[in-house]
């Protein structure tokens, strides 16, 4: 009697889904995201492993495609040859560059109209802040410029917001080992910094070290127009990239860039301290 009222109520839920005017409710489509890695200066060694890694976290989480590209024939919004995919496929768009990228005036405010009038995401880490010294526009999207890397050491990274989908899963503080960047046309009246140096783990008094306010911010994220960007200097080594932590970063980091997931990105001053 008991399996025939299951056969029963597996029969009446299967009549029920494929009843009229009952549509089941489709999957999100899946998003997209175009990776370039590419070097017009110093080239990381750790670019093809971030572009793997990358990959791998938007195949895991099933949310996005990942394509990767060496060269930046994609950042337009011309139409290509050979069925390839211009800036209206992708969602959002990553950096791991340095230099003057060969793009030209129409492949840049394309870009920008990519993120600021479209409202698609862009997502930059380590030498991406190390492009573009030519192009002001970038640095204004992105939030500020390198400005040497006075320390390659392990170093004790604040979190300052837990909130954040990329960083809230990051205990109040950390330790970590990496080459730390620190920036200059960088303010906090444009950016939110999400996580910054520990001053007191480096050595303050190293000739590269330019920043009298002691300010070194380590990942922050900015509304740009409709769009959002969002940057972490981390990742010069490979095991930075191989970090539990830092690629759920980088999931979040990517879902709240295409709009997946709600975060502030409000600027707001230093914490007291």
């Amino acid at each position: 009697m008991l399996d025939k009222t299951r056969r029963l109520l597996c029969v009446a839920a299967a009549l029920a889904a494929s009843s009229p005017g009952q549509t089941p409710t489709p999957a999100p489509a899946k998003k997209h995201l175009l990776v370039i890695g590419q070097s017009a200066g110093h080239t990381h060694d750790s670019i093809s492993h971030a572009m793997v890694t990358l990959g791998k976290i938007g195949a895991d989480s099933g949310l996005f495609d990942v394509t990767l590209r060496t060269d930046v024939s994609l950042i337009t919004k011309k139409p290509l040859t050979r069925n390839a995919k211009n800036l209206d496929y992708f969602h959002a768009v990553f950096f791991y560059t340095t230099g003057e990228l060969p793009m030209d005036e129409s492949q840049k405010k394309d870009l920008l109209a990519f993120i600021r009038e479209d409202g698609k995401g862009f997502l930059g880490t380590h030498s991406s802040t190390d492009t573009f010294f030519q192009w002001p526009e970038f640095g204004e999207m992105m939030g500020g410029y390198f400005d040497l890397h006075p320390w390659n050491q392990e170093v004790k990274v604040k979190v300052e917001d837990r909130q954040f989908p990329a960083t809230r899963h990051f205990p109040p503080s950390f330790l970590i080992t990496d080459e730390i960047y620190q920036f200059k046309d960088y303010s906090r009246d444009r950016v939110r910094v999400l996580m910054s140096l520990d001053a007191s783990s480096v050595d303050l008094a190293k000739k590269q070290v330019k920043r009298q306010d002691k300010d070194f911010a380590v990942a922050w994220a900015r509304h740009y127009g409709k769009g959002r960007v969002f940057y972490c200097s981390l990742g010069h080594r490979e095991a930075v990239w191989d970090s539990h932590d830092m690629q759920k970063m980088w999931l979040e980091a990517v879902r709240w860039a295409m709009g997946l997931v709600p975060g502030d990105a409000t600027p707001r001053p230093r914490p007291a301290g």
